[in-house]
This record gives structure tokens, C-alpha cells and sequence, in this order.
């Protein structure tokens, strides 16, 4: 949860320094800018998603209205480090805000530091803001089925590290694929959509809340392959299982040949058994590529209550990039691999994704199809 606050803290132009902030935004710039407060981030979330531990952040910024008069960042700088705690780190984030990091510490812990950074002065001189990770990521998911674009405050991974280009490449690729792919198979999604409508009630289209990157909320397309109106506990108990790793329940295979799906699901018709073994039910998705929702090649895109049960770690799957029709997971793993590898398969892809690679996933997904492995 973000929470702001205003504070004052008086600082005086050292010796020597003109009364000009644009001339010592260049020397903070150029001097105490770097990458350490970043870094130092990084390997905290990390360290807090192994520990399922909770890690905060002060963001003190200096308000726009004193941007005009000279304030020397490093008296700042050693005040906030007199009044935190010696376990948290503090630094530079750019030329007018200062970071602290707040190992183990939770949203409540998060304010009452801040509220020691904070004085009466009328004047307020730099606004204060604490974000908490990943408490208010998933009591975001709980209330509103997604993922609040402030709940930390900036990106904390640097494995996405493409080029413009490269990006403009991939969502050029899904443009061109995904309308070649609705061309090529509408012969299949019509003869689909009348055994649908043909052999029970309901709409041919299952739309459905899935969660994007940055867990922004789309509507995601489907083949229907269930009957309508039928209660999904089944699956949020298996998938609550599916992501504790509870394996003697989830594991409708056997010891040497696992198989993580629901096999014997009573909600799905007779067509939906048939279009779900052959991935056919998929198909609408080149819409959601097509309307920049999806990608052809990503992770795949949860529904809220599945990410509501997510560890720290598993959530890098769906904030960092689009998800995607296929992905690693559906080639090398799908329904043989368990929960913790599959999201392991996801993050690979995440950090070293290229257009040779997407290539590479969809000729194998082609395969992959044709012999419906993994498929129920």
C-alpha cells in the first residue's frame, strides 16, 4: 500500500558551492548517480522472494515547489542515515530522491520509519512515499483481481534489457502472426464454433478476467470447452495445491510419469474434450495477440485467484512481459512439469528471450500440437 507524506529537512550550500541547482544536479548526476542503490535492490527482492520475507522502501523526492532553490542532497542524505536502522541501506536513486531500503520490514514497520523522517515544519520539503514487497501486490490482487500499476514504486528487475527495436521487432512478428494464424485456421475455428453451439447451450466464446504483464487485467478469449454456469472450486483447489507443490494430491499420473493437469474434470463437454486435447480451444487468442493483450511467445497469463496464491519469486512471470499463447513451459515441460519448474521455465525465457528463441518455440509448439503431448 503507498502511502505519502511531507517533511522538512533544513540543509545549507557547503563552501565554496554557487546557490544553483542545475549545477549541482550535474555533480550529483555525474558523482553519486550510479548503480549501487539499484543493485543493492535487486539483490534484496531477490534475497526476500528465497527468505519469503517482506522488503519496503522510503522514497524521499523533493517537491516540485522547492526545485528552484538550492539543496544540498548529501546533508539529506546524512540525516536519513542518523535516523534509520544500521540493517537498512540507503542511497541515491537520482538527482532529487533518496531510497531506503528496509529489509524485514512490513507496510506498518515501512511508516513507522518514515514517520521519524518526518517533522511539523509547515513548509514541506521533500514528499515521502513506502511501498511494501510484496505485501501490497497480493493484497492488491485479493480486493481488485490485479496488480495496482503504484504498488512498488519503480522496476526492480533489469533481465528485460532490449532494445526499442527488438521490442517493435516482436510485436511486429505477433501482428504479422497473428493475423496469418486467424486467416490460415479459420476454416478450423468455424467448424469449431458450429460443434460448440451445435451440441450444447451457451456462447461459443468463453471470456474470461486473466492477468497481463505488470498483472494488468484483459479479457482473454477462448473456445468454450465447459458447460456454463459450473462451479470452478474444483479448480482453485487444484491450483492452490498445483502452486504448494503438494504432489501426492495434484499428480494425476503417477511416480515416474507425473502428470500435473486435471484429467477427469466434469465440467468439460464432449466437443471441449476433443478441442482442449488438440489445442484448438486456443485459437481465439490470436485476437488477444492481435490487440496487443498477448503475445505469440510468453508466459502464461493467470487468473487472479491462482496469482493470489503466488510466492514472491513466481510473480515475475506475469510482471515483466506479455504473456503468450506459447512459451517455454509448453514445449519443454507443459503438463509432465510441476508448478515451481514451470514458473523456473517461465523466468528462463524472461531472461534470455530473442527472436531466434520465439522462432524456436513456435516451430516447436507445431510439434508439440500435432502429437498433443501433454494435452487432456
Amino acid at each position: 500500500m503507498k502511502k505519502s507524506e511531507h517533511f522538512q529537512i533544513k540543509s545549507v550550500a557547503p563552501p565554496g558551492m554557487t546557490d544553483s541547482l542545475s549545477h549541482y544536479r550535474v555533480n550529483c548526476d555525474e558523482i553519486f548517480y550510479d548503480s549501487f542503490f539499484i543493485e543493492q535492490l535487486r539483490l534484496e527482492k531477490l534475497r526476500a522472494q528465497r527468505s519469503k520475507s517482506t522488503l519496503s522502501i522510503i522514497l524521499l523526492t523533493l517537491d516540485k515547489e522547492r526545485e528552484g532553490e538550492f539543496i544540498n542532497m548529501l546533508d539529506v542524505l546524512s540525516v536519513v542515515r542518523k535516523k534509520i536502522r544500521v540493517t537498512d541501506i540507503c542511497g541515491f536513486v537520482n538527482h532529487k530522491t533518496i531510497g531506503i531500503l528496509l529489509p524485514d520490514t512490513n507496510e506498518e514497520g515501512a511508516k513507522e520509519i518514515c514517520a521519524k523522517l518526518i517533522n511539523g515544519d509547515e513548509t514541506p520539503q521533500f514528499s515521502a512515499t513506502t511501498s511494501s514487497y510484496p505485501d501490497a501486490i497480493f493484497e492488491s490482487l485479493a480486493k481488485t483481481g490485479s496488480i495496482r500499476p503504484d504498488v512498488f514504486p519503480f522496476a526492480l528487475e533489469s533481465s528485460i534489457d532490449a532494445s526499442w527495436f527488438k521490442l517493435l521487432l516482436k510485436r511486429g512478428v505477433d501482428i504479422v502472426g497473428s493475423i496469418f494464424g486467424i486467416v490460415i485456421l479459420m476454416p478450423v475455428m468455424l467448424i469449431t464454433a458450429l460443434a460448440i453451439k451445435t451440441t450444447s447451450p451457451g456462447p461459443v466464446i468463453f471470456k474470461q478476467i486473466r492477468l497481463g504483464r505488470q498483472g494488468i487485467p484483459f479479457t482473454f478469449y477462448k473456445f468454450r470447452s465447459m458447460h456454463v454456469n459450473r462451479d470452478d472450486q474444483i479448480h482453485r483447489e487444484y491450483v492452490r495445491d498445483l502452486i504448494k507443490g503438494d504432489r501426492a494430491k495434484i499428480n494425476q499420473g503417477d511416480a515416474e510419469d507425473p502428470f500435473y493437469k486435471l484429467k477427469d474434470d466434469p465440467r468439460i463437454t464432449k466437443v471441449g474434450r476433443f478441442i482442449r486435447k488438440t489445442s484448438i480451444d486456443e485459437l481465439p487468442q490470436f485476437f488477444n495477440v492481435l490487440k496487443g493483450e498477448m503475445s505469440l511467445v510468453g508466459p502464461r497469463p493467470p487468473l487472479a485467484y491462482e496469482a493470489e496464491k503466488y510466492q514472491a519469486w513466481h510473480l515475475r512471470r506475469i510482471l515483466e512481459m506479455k504473456p503468450g499463447i506459447t512459451g517455454l513451459w509448453q514445449v519443454e515441460g507443459r503438463s509432465k512439469t510441476d508448478w515451481d519448474d514451470s514458473v523456473r521455465l517461465d523466468i528462463r525465457y524472461i531472461q534470455s528471450w530473442s527472436l531466434l528463441m520465439d522462432l524456436k518455440i513456435l516451430l516447436k509448439t507445431v510439434n508439440v500440437v500435432l502429437t498433443c503431448r501433454g494435452a487432456v
